[in-house]
């Protein structure tokens, strides 16, 4: 094993967390998400040799997590309907903050656009891929990307003020806790 495999072997374990905001954001699911960016990684060790440009590592490790989503979605029941799957709402220690519950309401939010809009949105706004690279690595026009980008920040801000705002925390408890 030369140095730059094992250079391009380390990057790609070291992607991980990245790997994972995003298929957590795609499928909405922490066990479903875990099983996604394991098998991407593996995969890209794997066929490490194949990544012609170094450079290009990221939108090739996004393209290996978009073909694993899209085989599991594959294999899924026909009657299930994607657009209508809701991540699991958990909540821990951590929701007490305000900018956590702010968090918590948009991933919800996220969670109800449908796949493309979700896959779109996460990789632009996640991950802060240009639409060319997210065109790439979703193997779809870059117009489309646009377009796809485009209903789902309008269909999330629609949906976020729609959203009662939380009360439980307010900013005089807030201050006194200071």
């Amino acid at each position: 094993m030369t140095k730059n495999t094992t250079t391009i072997k380390n990057k790609i374990a070291s992607s991980r967390d990245r790997l994972y905001r995003v298929a957590l954001a795609w499928c909405g699911d922490q066990m479903l998400a875990e099983d996604l960016v394991q098998e991407t990684i593996v995969t890209s060790i794997a066929k490490s040799d194949q990544l012609r440009n170094e450079e290009q590592l990221f939108a090739w490790l996004y393209t290996i997590l978009n073909n694993n989503w899209y085989r599991h979605l594959k294999k899924k029941k026909p009657h299930d309907d994607l657009d209508e799957l809701i991540a699991s709402e958990e909540s821990g220690p951590c929701s007490v903050c305000q900018e956590l519950l702010i968090v918590e309401q948009v991933r919800r939010v996220i969670a109800t656009l449908p796949a493309v809009e979700r896959q779109a949105i996460s990789l632009v706004d996640l991950e802060d891929f240009s639409y060319c690279e997210v065109a790439k690595v979703l193997d779809i026009p870059i117009g489309t990307v646009m377009s796809r980008l485009h209903r789902a920040r309008k269909n999330m801000l629609a949906k976020m003020d729609s959203l009662p705002r939380e009360s439980s925390l307010s900013a005089d408890y807030i201050h006194r806790v200071k």
